[in-house]
């Protein structure tokens, strides 16, 4: 039964519209984040501040600034405590700019991808794919891309390595597409005696390079320059990974595993590591948003659950192992193919 009012019945509901009312106060959030990023208040709040302190340093309003740290703190962003604010424990490894971990640049690239689609979405669903200004991607964002890799994936991806079966026996191994290289140093890093490689595209090659003299890696670790496509890309590796690059090779997915199962010793394993679409590519939810923008300009990307693994087996691996890993940006599939 339900409630009456001036003798009208008012159904009882089961359901709440909690979650949609979440949805529109999502933006608040990355809005906030990201002004803070371009404001660069975590650097300042390394200890704690009051409003009218953090007003100073920024020259901005002292009484609008204390509603913007309060809304950073609303989801735990930011600390306050007695009036003053401070970083949370997530802020000060991430947010901080002379942090090795600093993902801020990552994050203001990724909505920069995101934003022009979104604010034109109607557009893009009526007419479909629209032209849109390129972001051109440097050193700096190189420098996002090795702060994202040592942020906790290049250390579950060389965990997995270090359990193989195969892997005391393992001399070479192939970072292919592997961007910065710090997966692929890390991987040779945590061997005894294993040389690697990474495969890239000239730009980011030379990206590659610097990292590899930073980490003092250059008599293990070599860079070849390259697209991986239509380039040769070596042979006699014992590992071979891909870690979220294959994205160009999806149209002819095939084609690549080919040539990486061709590029392997007897024995040797492939190691996929990309996202894998599930529940008709509506799932999981962080992957299927975070492609979005990008297929929406057009772009075929987003890898379906067991794409790879298929292929895998399609192109004569003699064992192919499937589990799902949880990462910082979402679970990913593991796809582990075994040459004869």
């Amino acid at each position: 039964m339900g409630d009456k009012i001036s003798g009208k019945l008012i159904d009882t509901l089961d359901t709440s519209f909690e979650s949609l009312y979440d949805i529109i106060l999502a933006p608040i959030k990355s809005k906030l984040l990201l002004v803070a990023l371009e404001l660069k208040v975590f650097d300042h709040l390394t200890d704690y501040k009051s409003a009218n302190e953090m007003a100073k340093i920024l020259g901005s309003n002292p009484r609008n600034t204390e509603l913007f740290l309060d809304g950073l703190g609303a989801f735990d962003i930011v600390n306050k405590n007695d009036n003053k604010y401070c970083n949370s424990s997530s802020s000060q490894t991430f947010l901080v700019q002379n942090s090795p971990y600093f993902i801020g640049q990552l994050l203001t690239e990724q909505w920069q991808m995101s934003e022009p689609v979104l604010q034109d979405l109607k557009t893009f669903i009526i007419q479909g794919p629209q032209e849109i200004e390129s972001i051109t991607t440097g050193d700096e964002s190189g420098k996002a891309l090795a702060n994202y890799e040592r942020s906790g994936i290049s250390q579950l991806v060389s965990r997995i390595v270090k359990e193989l079966p195969e892997h005391p026996h393992m001399k070479k191994m192939l970072d292919l597409g592997g961007g910065p290289g710090i997966i692929g140093m890390s991987i040779v890093a945590n061997h005894p005696s294993m040389k690697g490689a990474i495969f890239e595209l000239p730009n980011m090659a030379k990206v590659a390079e610097k990292y590899v003299q930073e980490y003092d890696m250059e008599e293990r670790m070599e860079v070849l320059v390259g697209d991986y496509n239509c380039d040769p890309i070596g042979q006699e590796y014992d590992l071979v990974l891909a870690c979220a690059t294959l994205y160009s090779s999806r149209p002819d997915i095939d084609s690549i595993v080919r040539k990486i199962y061709q590029s392997l010793n007897p024995g040797g394993v492939f190691l996929s590591i990309h996202e894998g679409l599930t529940q008709e590519k509506t799932k999981p939810e962080i992957m299927r948003l975070g492609w979005l923008a990008a297929e929406l300009l057009g772009k075929d990307l987003a890898f379906a659950q067991g794409e790879i693994a298929e292929s895998m087996i399609k192109m004569g691996f003699k064992s192919v192992r499937s589990y799902s890993l949880n990462t910082p940006i979402g679970p990913m599939d593991i796809d582990l193919g075994r040459k004869a």
